[in-house]
């Protein structure tokens, strides 16, 4: 890991990738804690308006991600267009602050920074590009390395936030923080990067749009995409649910809750690095399956808890497997349109798109069967049988290259 970290902060194009997604992440770090609250409490929006207007964006995200994943390719070039989209950041968080209404706060929300939100497929895309040519498990080992200082911007931003913000009136000042967060990855585009051909052959990177979307809807890629996003979705459930269980048949409180996110929050970091280390020993579809069975442990084990103490001895295989179903992913994801740098890192959102919509289906079926243990008991099952069928994908194309070999 320590030659990934070194390889990322030696390459200035990596580099810049790197902490422009720090910064990236560092936008619904400050805002998505009090998104709802600006939303519901402080714009007057209805519960079900809101949670429209959450659907719709997430939407527009996943089309923005292909639409631009598909452009890069096309031009064979990232920093335009990773300036572009930082615009949209800066003009839609921007306008919440300046002029918070109701009809703002929709309009930023539903489609500037929904479109904003694509950067992170396209830094990603940028990365890979960068790294096409190191071989699939030193590819791998630099994807979660930058993941990794992704992440980061999770754990220092909402305490920073949370700081500043304590005792006022409004949420608010944590827009002007995410705006000013877009105007860096501007900037640094802008000052460091140069306008260069990344380094493959363009040329061959330009069918139509829909020929392109054609390519995502192939059995080998979109089954993929579904198995992958099963596994993700373990992560949707466990946030929507953990809360309720720590709070509930657990007997703890909101503090449990907060002290629980913010150790995970670190452990996923020092995991993120050590399945980085993994990778360049280990197939990536190998370490997921590691990482989505310990996380499936979690879930269940979860679903038994019945005091406090129960909770917090699960921090270690809740991080563990948390950080694998993080990072793994993302390679993997990319691998599927290896010579597509651009559309391979935005089935980063179409996976992320998906596993929200899994998830919801499993928390609602899982409820109904057995209460909120039932829900992360069948989103466990569920991310289990996702990998399962990867690695039954990834046995029968080793069997095919091996016959056609």
């Amino acid at each position: 890991m320590a030659s990934s970290l070194t390889f990322v902060l030696r390459d200035p194009p990596i580099r810049t990738a790197a902490l422009a997604l720090f910064f990236f992440g560092s936008t619904s770090a400050a805002t998505s804690p009090y998104q709802s609250i600006v939303g519901i409490q402080e714009l007057g929006l209805s519960s079900a308006v809101y949670s429209l207007l959450i659907f719709a964006a997430a939407v527009i995200n996943v089309s923005a991600s292909l639409l631009f994943g598909i452009l890069s390719d096309r031009l064979g070039r990232f920093r335009p267009l990773v300036m572009i989209l930082s615009v949209f950041g800066i003009v839609g968080y921007g306008l919440i602050f300046a002029f918070p209404t109701a009809w703002v706060f929709t309009f930023s929300i539903l489609l500037l920074i929904p479109v904003f939100n694509a950067l992170n497929s396209v830094l990603f895309g940028s990365v890979r590009a960068r790294t096409n040519a190191m071989g699939s498990r030193a590819t791998a080992s630099v994807n979660s390395t930058v993941r990794g200082i992704l992440s980061a911007s999770w754990i220092l931003i909402p305490g920073i936030v949370a700081i500043y913000l304590a005792g006022s009136a409004s949420m608010l000042p944590a827009y002007l923080l995410a705006s000013l967060c877009g105007v860096i990855c501007f900037l640094m585009f802008l000052v460091f990067t140069r306008d260069a051909p990344i380094a493959h052959d363009a040329s061959r990177l330009r069918p139509a749009y829909l020929s392109s979307l054609a390519e995502v809807a192939k059995p080998r890629v979109s089954i993929r995409i579904v198995a992958v996003s099963l596994v993700t979705a373990m992560l949707h459930v466990n946030g929507a649910v953990a809360p309720l269980i720590i709070t509930g048949q657990a007997g703890g409180d909101v503090r449990d809750v907060g002290i629980n996110v913010g150790v995970v929050a670190f452990l996923e970091i020092i995991f993120i690095i050590f399945w980085g280390m993994a990778q360049r020993r280990f197939k990536s579809i190998h370490i997921l399956a590691a990482g989505t069975t310990l996380y499936a442990l979690y879930l269940v084990l979860l679903g038994l808890a019945t005091a406090p103490w129960h909770v917090y001895a699960l921090l270690l295989i809740n991080g563990a497997g948390a950080a694998a179903i993080i990072s793994i992913p993302i390679t993997y994801l990319q691998d599927l349109l290896a010579d597509r740098p651009g559309l391979g890192s935005s089935l980063i959102s179409v996976n992320m798109f998906l596993s929200g919509g899994l998830s919801a289906l499993l928390f609602g079926a899982g409820a109904a069967i057995g209460g909120y243990s039932g829900a992360v008991i069948l989103g466990g099952l569920s991310g289990l049988g996702g990998v399962l069928l990867l690695l039954v994908l990834d046995r029968r194309d080793a069997r095919v290259e091996a016959v056609a070999a």
